[in-house]
């Protein structure tokens, strides 16, 4: 009895620590989001060249995300964790140092290369937590994430109101969160592999039950990774505002998403998953439409915030029907995982690409587009409301939450 008490205070004593480290991983980004604007202006790109310096975190993780299994097959899940998170929180500084193009692109790389490492350590050591408590705590580790985003841009926003360099600010930002993480890990768990366990497959090919399911967390993170990183930029030179101003309007886009996160869990058993998504979309499309349409930036920052009110819980209820779609939940899982993170890291940089050849105004055009797809198939998620079985996803295959 003593035993399994201590057993249950330990998981328990873990579940608070993995929290910790997904809101420092999120302070990074919303961190680097609120001072994209200054980095563009440090850098003196252009939209379609800030575009595609943002594509370089996705070439990163893609190159890395694989490796980040192996690591913790290597070195334990604790020892790992510790290492990749001190990677993520410290490449903090490297944009805002980058005085060019070429050099914007190489911090962009690394930063986005362990941020996937990061990410899938810490989600495989939520997902054992949650096996061992025997109950859902994604959604509210992901709502953890999103109030740590919320954190960072606030202290963003703070920042450039009053016209911090952010080279400053991000070197401080990135001792400290690093700090707080390294703190944070000593209590999750320790995971092992077993001596004669085989390290886990460098990818998994997605079946095809889980493509739809893939799909719909594609148009959500996509929405997601476009307003991170674009919304400050919009109200900045679209709707001409201040620095501060711009900042803030991501701020309140990371409130919606960490509020909608945290409350999630409640509202999809009360109104079940399709339900939900079917409502979300209509939310998303609506705060899609406002900032299109916007010709003051208090209505573009609701149209912003709406749509981070819209997208919060999809993809959580993705991975959820992903586990009860096929034979295989582990590989259906891992394909679901692999479209909507890939999404979440290619949708700024496609977004600049369209803003460079167009306007930014036609981007979010594409955005909103995108968000009716949550409304119209959200019938393919109908397996989440049905009976619930827990799955193991296979680590290196479980993407954090953007997305």
């Amino acid at each position: 009895m003593t035993a399994v008490v201590y057993e249950q205070r330990e998981v328990r004593r873990a579940r608070y620590a993995v929290a910790a480290v997904f809101a420092a991983h999120g302070a990074v980004t919303g961190s680097f989001a609120t001072r994209v604007p200054w980095i563009q202006e440090h850098a003196s790109v252009s939209a379609g060249q800030l575009g595609l310096a943002l594509a370089f975190p996705a070439l990163g993780a893609s190159l890395a995300m694989p490796l980040a299994g192996r690591v913790s097959h290597r070195f334990g899940a604790r020892a790992a964790l510790r290492g990749l998170l001190a990677l993520w929180t410290l490449s903090l500084a490297l944009p805002a140092l980058s005085p060019d193009l070429p050099t914007l692109c190489l911090a962009l790389f690394v930063y986005g290369a362990s941020a996937g490492m990061s990410d899938v350590a810490m989600n495989a050591l939520g997902v054992e937590v949650e096996n061992r408590l025997g109950r859902s705590i994604m959604s509210g580790l992901h709502g953890m994430w999103s109030a740590g985003a919320l954190i960072g841009s606030a202290a963003g926003t703070l920042a450039a109101h009053l016209g911090a360099d952010a080279r400053l600010h991000h070197v401080l930002a990135a001792g400290v969160l690093t700090v707080l993480g390294q703190v944070a890990c000593t209590w999750v768990l320790d995971l092992q592999p077993a001596e004669d366990e085989e390290p886990p497959p460098r990818f998994a090919l997605p079946p095809k039950s889980a493509l739809l399911i893939g799909a719909i967390g594609f148009c959500a993170v996509f929405a997601e990774g476009a307003s991170l990183d674009w919304s400050a930029v919009y109200l900045r030179h679209q709707l001409d505002t201040s620095a501060g101003l711009a900042a803030a309007c991501t701020t309140g886009f990371t409130l919606t998403m960490a509020v909608a996160r945290i409350a999630g869990d409640r509202v999809v058993d009360r109104f079940g998953s399709v339900r939900t998504v079917r409502a979300s979309g209509v939310l998303a499309v609506l705060g899609g439409l406002l900032v299109v349409l916007a010709g003051h930036p208090a209505v573009a920052m609701t149209g912003f915030a709406l749509m981070g009110l819209g997208i919060a819980v999809v993809v959580p209820l993705c991975f959820a029907a992903a586990g009860r779609s096929g034979p295989n939940p582990s590989q259906a899982i891992a394909g679901v995982a692999t479209i909507t993170y890939t999404s979440g890291l290619v949708a700024p940089s496609a977004i600049g690409g369209l803003a460079q050849a167009t306007s930014l105004v036609v981007s979010f055009g594409l955005v909103t587009v995108l968000a009716c797809g949550l409304a119209a198939f959200a019938g393919v998620l109908r397996a989440g409301d049905r009976d619930r079985p827990r799955v193991s996803p296979p680590a290196a295959a479980v993407p954090g939450p953007r997305p």
